[in-house]
C-alpha cells in the first residue's frame, strides 16, 4: 500500500508544477483574477500535500499501523475533493460541499499523522 502513497504524492507534486506554471502562464489570458487566484490556491495545496502524501509512502513503507494508512487516505481523499471543487466552482459547477470536506479530510490527514507519531 505505500506505492499508492508514494505515487499520489509523486502525482500532486507533477499537478502542482503543472498548475503553477499554466497560472504564471496560460491561465491570465483566460480567467479573471478571482478564478486565478482559486486555481492557484488548489496547485498550492497540491504542494503542501505532495510532500505529506511522500512520508507518509514512507512511513508505511517502514512501520506498521493503521493511523498512517487513514492519514494517506485521507490526504488523497482530501485533495481530490478540495481541488475538485475548487476546478468545478472555477467553471461554476457546483460540487456542494466538496471543498471544504476536502479541507476537512486534508486537516484531518496531518491529525491523524500526529496521533501516529505520538504512539510511537
Amino acid at each position: 500500500m505505500h506505492r499508492v502513497w508514494l505515487g499520489s504524492g509523486a502525482l500532486a507534486g507533477a499537478l502542482a508544477v503543472a498548475l503553477s506554471a499554466w497560472v504564471a502562464h496560460g491561465a491570465p489570458a483566460l480567467l479573471d483574477a478571482a478564478r486565478l487566484g482559486m486555481v492557484g490556491n488548489a496547485a498550492t495545496m497540491l504542494g503542501w500535500h505532495a510532500p505529506a502524501l511522500l512520508a507518509t509512502g514512507l512511513w508505511t513503507e517502514r512501520r506498521a499501523g493503521r493511523l498512517p494508512h487513514l492519514a494517506g487516505g485521507a490526504f488523497a481523499l482530501g485533495l481530490l475533493l478540495f481541488c475538485g471543487g475548487v476546478f468545478g466552482a472555477v467553471q461554476d459547477v457546483r460540487l456542494g460541499p466538496a471543498a471544504p470536506v476536502g479541507g476537512s479530510l486534508l486537516i484531518g490527514g496531518w491529525l491523524l499523522l500526529l496521533l501516529a507519531a505520538l504512539r510511537r
